[in-house]
């Protein structure tokens, strides 16, 4: 049962506070709340996060059956669109309904992101890159394009270059967890492009680290770095420590990918991570 109740029933600094803690206790390649993002935006990053991340452990949630999962998502989405109504049961909903508000977002990428969620639950390959396109059209994209928004950023030339970072940024993640999303019985690489290179599921298991699968990893090395390259014309539309944090994004996105080339693109068994030395020198190079 949901309660129609004003946000002012709730005590919002407390449910932003949760949020932040929650971010804070998980990991990501980049720190979701940096010292970069305005300080009066911190709490509404986390609560954004606090619902994707949420949302997405469900998705993965191995002790549940894939109908359990579809079912626990499904519920998750009937409770945002009561949210969106005005209508919650906790602290965190009423921060998330707060935001949403306040800050003038979409919530179609919020549904988007809900989207992407249960289709990891039941799909685990994709035939051609169109595909694994439109899952990450669904998967990044709305997280750069809500972080805009929250910078009054909405022309849609922003929200498109946007998009080309934020797939850039998805696929490198598909690449540096190549080895897990196996273990998990996902492969993001597109099965016509694993036939082009001459490449089986039995490369996976055995570790094969064959020159065909190096080429595979280059081909898709080389084309997400080319997205990057191409989503990089938006720094130039936007200002101030926005700027400096995308461009910190950019670059250890990229990190990623030359660590993959020094590894002889053996993903298979070298999963690339960035050090503490690798955040300084890309944050002063962003500077």
């Amino acid at each position: 049962m949901f309660f129609k109740m004003s946000r002012n029933n709730f005590d919002l600094n407390v449910a932003y506070q949760q949020a932040i803690i929650f971010t804070k206790n998980h990991y990501e390649n980049f720190p979701v709340i940096s010292y970069f993002i305005k300080k009066e935006l911190r709490k509404d990053v986390a609560i954004i996060y606090w619902f994707a991340r949420t949302a997405d452990d469900i998705a993965d949630e191995g002790s549940f059956s894939e109908s359990e999962r579809m079912e626990k998502l499904t519920q998750f989405e009937m409770r945002f669109n009561q949210i969106l109504l005005g209508e919650y049961e906790t602290t965190l909903e009423a921060a998330l309904h707060n935001t949403i508000i306040n800050r003038k977002l979409s919530s179609d990428n919020f549904l988007n992101l809900l989207s992407a969620f249960k289709q990891d639950v039941f799909k685990s390959e994709y035939k051609d890159f169109n595909e694994v396109l439109d899952y990450c059209l669904r998967s990044a994209n709305p997280v750069g394009r809500l972080i805009l928004e929250l910078h009054n950023y909405h022309d849609e030339k922003l929200f498109q270059l946007s998009d080309k970072i934020c797939t850039a940024l998805q696929l490198t993640n598909f690449y540096q967890d190549t080895k897990r999303d196996f273990a998990n019985g996902r492969i993001y690489y597109p099965i016509d492009e694993m036939k082009l290179f001459n490449i089986k599921k039995e490369d996976f298991v055995n570790h094969n680290n064959s020159d065909n699968f190096k080429k595979l990893i280059k081909f898709n090395v080389d084309r997400c770095y080319e997205l990057f390259n191409s989503g990089e014309e938006l720094l130039k539309y936007l200002k101030g420590n926005l700027k400096i944090e995308i461009s910190w994004t950019i670059f250890g996105g990229k990190e990623i990918l030359n660590k993959i080339i020094k590894n002889d693109f053996n993903v298979i068994v070298h999963r690339p991570v960035l050090n503490k030395f690798d955040y300084l020198r890309l944050l002063l190079k962003s500077l």
